[in-house]
């Protein structure tokens, strides 16, 4: 296996294993920690609702960043769109961990979290289907099928580590979680 092929390989996995951390550890946030730290005025029910609905923003967004990026990636190249769908992601997700809560801002707390759940939907749009074509065009004809469906270990793996963090991060007690331990997996993806 040549060089080249064997960084795109590397390319398009930690593009889907960093893309579906950050989806997994919003949407474990957004279950746990988001309704009582970014809608505290209602209900427990209804805050959970809405950070719920913060998350599901982010998938709406999913096809802005795959019209944008598809087209961008069609004319500077996809290894170049691959790195700028991962820097937006990683910068968004990066920031929600370092999102004020309601009780610091009020409520620019939740706007400041919808915006950057938009951002992280938007860099994300494209970054799978992306990482699949970049496969397809660079992997040997006899090998174009397996060497496809490498990104798609990439999201399984996404999916184990931010389960693990998170795991790890409920180990603290419960007021710690709620007061900063949840940041953790966020801010995490800095490294």
């Amino acid at each position: 296996m040549d060089k080249g092929l064997l960084k795109t390989i590397a390319a398009s996995m930690i593009g889907s294993v960093l893309e579906w951390y950050d989806y997994t550890i919003y949407g474990t946030a957004s279950a746990l920690v988001f309704g009582t730290l970014f809608f505290p005025k209602l209900s427990g029910v209804i805050g959970t609702l809405l950070s719920l609905a913060t998350f599901a923003i982010g998938f709406l967004a999913r096809p802005i960043g795959g019209i944008i990026f598809g087209t961008l990636g069609d004319k500077v190249g996809r290894k170049k769109v691959l790195m700028l769908t991962i820097i937006i992601m990683g910068s968004s997700t990066t920031l929600i961990g370092v999102v004020p809560t309601y009780n610091s801002i009020g409520y620019w707390a939740p706007l400041l979290l919808v915006l950057l759940r938009i951002l992280q939907g938007i860099g994300s749009g494209s970054e799978y289907a992306g990482a699949v074509i970049l496969m397809a065009e660079n992997s040997p004809t006899k090998h174009r099928g397996f060497m496809s469906s490498l990104p798609y270990l990439g999201v399984s793996l996404g999916l184990m580590l931010s389960s693990g963090v998170y795991s790890l991060c409920k180990m603290l007690p419960n007021a710690e979680f709620v007061s900063w331990g949840w940041r953790i997996p966020f801010l995490l993806r800095v490294c």
